[in-house]
C-alpha cells in the first residue's frame, strides 16, 4: 500500500515553485520533507492534500488515482501550519468528528487529551492547541497524513511522546513531515528528502543538507555521527 505523488508542478506569477515533483510514501514509512522558508513544502503538501490547485498534479493512493478533496475523504489528512479546530467547540466533540469510536475512546484516556476534553479549542494555549490537533490527526481515519509543522509551539517532553506515537502508527499509516525543527523530523523519519530550487533531492546524511545550502558549514563536524539509515 503506497502513497504515490508525481509530476506536480506549481508556479506563483513568474517563480516555477515546484518541478516535476515526485514522492512515494509506503504504510510503514516516516518521510522527512526538508526545505529553506519559501522552497514550497507547505505549498506542496496542500496540492497532494487537493487543497490547492496545481498546473499539474498526479495524486494515486495503492494505483488508484485521486483527483481531489471528496476522493481524498479517509484516505490522507492533512495537519496544516495554522489552527484548524473551531473555537467554540469543546475538544470531546471534536475528536468525536474526526475520529471513529474506537480511536476516540483511546483519545479520550490519553493523557496528553483527557484534561482538556471539557474545554473549547479557544481555551487552550497555542501549544495545547497543537498537540491536539496532531493526536487527533494520528488517531485520524486516514491512511496517510501530510504534517505541516507539527512540533510548532509544543513543550519538549511533549514533543518526544508524539514522536513516539507517530513511530508506533506507522503500522497502518504512512506519514509526511516537515517542520523546521529538522532534528526532530530527522529522528523519526525512515527517508529524507530535500526541496530544493523546485526539485527533490534525496538526502543520505548532514554533509547533503551542507552541500545544497540547507545547514551552515558548522554543522559539518557532526557528519560521522549524524547519518542516516
Amino acid at each position: 500500500m503506497s502513497l504515490h505523488v508525481d509530476s506536480i508542478r506549481k508556479h506563483f506569477k513568474f517563480r516555477q515553485v515546484l518541478n516535476d515533483i515526485f514522492i512515494s510514501c509506503k504504510q510503514g514509512e516516516v518521510i522527512g520533507l526538508l526545505g529553506r522558508n519559501g522552497s514550497g513544502k507547505s505549498t506542496l503538501l496542500k496540492i497532494i492534500f487537493g487543497s490547492l490547485a496545481a498546473e499539474n498534479r498526479f495524486v494515486a493512493i495503492d494505483d488508484i488515482r485521486t483527483n481531489g478533496l471528496f476522493q481524498n475523504k479517509g484516505l490522507i489528512g492533512y495537519l496544516p501550519q495554522e489552527s484548524f479546530l473551531p473555537g467554540h467547540i469543546k475538544i470531546k466533540s471534536i475528536v468525536n468528528l474526526y475520529c471513529g469510536p474506537h480511536q476516540a475512546a483511546i483519545l479520550f484516556e490519553h493523557d496528553m487529551v483527557k484534561p482538556f476534553l471539557a474545554k473549547k479549542s479557544r481555551e487552550l494555549s497555542g501549544g495545547e492547541r497543537r498537540m491536539i490537533e496532531v493526536l487527533i490527526m494520528i488517531y485520524s481515519t486516514a491512511r496517510y497524513l501530510l504534517f505541516d509543522e507539527p512540533f510548532n509551539g509544543i513543550s519538549p517532553m511533549h514533543i518526544e511522546k508524539i514522536k513516539t506515537l507517530i513511530q508506533q502508527n506507522t503500522v497502518k499509516k504512512g506519514f509526511i513531515i516537515t517542520d523546521h525543527d529538522y532534528t526532530n523530523v530527522i529522528a523519526i523519519s525512515s527517508r529524507v528528502i530535500l526541496l530544493h530550487e523546485g526539485a527533490i533531492k534525496k538526502i543520505g546524511g548532514l554533509n547533503d543538507l551542507v552541500d545544497l545550502g540547507y545547514l551552515p558549514d558548522k554543522y559539518a563536524i557532526e557528519l560521522e555521527k549524524n547519518t542516516f539509515t
